[in-house]
């Protein structure tokens, strides 16, 4: 028996019909821009250009997980999106998501977005120097701190879930790849600077953010650094060994 759960935000009921055949016309059709764990693809639906995220199968025992006790990834991604842009923080727009159940188990999820065109991502700190990057930089840190301080934690915080537009000098920061995210809990010293631990640049460019993020939030500095560095440090060894030649810096 096969069971399927749609919701649509109501800016986007005009596309319910794409929406509704998308567990049946999803592999046959869209543009592929990412395939790996999961598959994103891109739609071009009337006035809307769509990318829609394919969640890889589950294992059994997060299949079970999923249909009775956690909320999906297309789930999470979906509410998680509305909480950030009520909170001021840009994301993709949120349009919907999509659950396929057999049998009572979840099979596979789908969540959509509003397709962007975006001026940079923060993965372009693996090259350049320092005095290139400097600004940007110093609004990066400023947004985390502010993100921080609300109390938003994105747990896979990477230089490829940070994309941005340009406001004349302002840096616009995005985030995407949502699932994983806490809302609501106080960010100590000690976890933001774990967080920092998986971004990419030279060691000035993390050091002047740890700096200016450590400035914003009235954080001892000395400390901020120790900690950040160490856990990049770990970090970086432990990927390393899963994928030899890999660095967070090329310059």
């Amino acid at each position: 028996m096969t069971k399927i759960k749609l919701v649509i935000d109501e800016k986007y009921q005009d596309i319910d019909g794409f929406i509704e055949d998308l567990p049946m016309s999803f592999l046959q059709s869209g543009e592929v821009v990412y395939s790996g764990r999961n598959i994103i693809k891109t739609f071009d639906v009337g006035d809307f250009k769509l990318n829609v995220k394919s969640f890889k199968k589950p294992l059994l025992i997060n299949q079970i997980a999923y249909a009775t006790i956690r909320k999906s990834k297309a789930e999470r991604s979906y509410l998680y999106a509305h909480m950030l842009k009520e909170e001021g923080f840009e994301t993709p727009d949120p349009v919907a998501y999509v659950e396929l159940k057999q049998y009572g188990l979840l099979k596979y999820s789908l969540y959509i977005s509003i397709h962007g065109e975006f001026d940079g991502i923060m993965r372009q700190l693996v090259n350049g120097t320092f005095d290139q990057h400097k600004e940007l930089i110093r609004q990066f840190a400023i947004y985390t701190a502010r993100l921080h301080e609300k109390n938003i934690l994105h747990l896979d915080y990477s230089s490829g879930n940070i994309l941005y537009k340009m406001k004349g000098d302002e840096y616009i920061f995005y985030l995407v790849d949502l699932n994983r995210m806490k809302f609501g809990k106080p960010i100590s010293l000690e976890t933001a600077c774990f967080n920092f631990r998986r971004l990419w640049g030279s060691d000035e460019m993390i050091a002047y953010i740890v700096k200016e993020y450590a400035k914003a939030r009235n954080f001892n500095e000395k400390a901020c650094l120790e900690k950040t560095f160490e856990y990049r440090k770990r970090f970086w060894d432990s990927f390393r060994k899963q994928y030899p030649g890999a660095t967070p810096y090329i310059g």
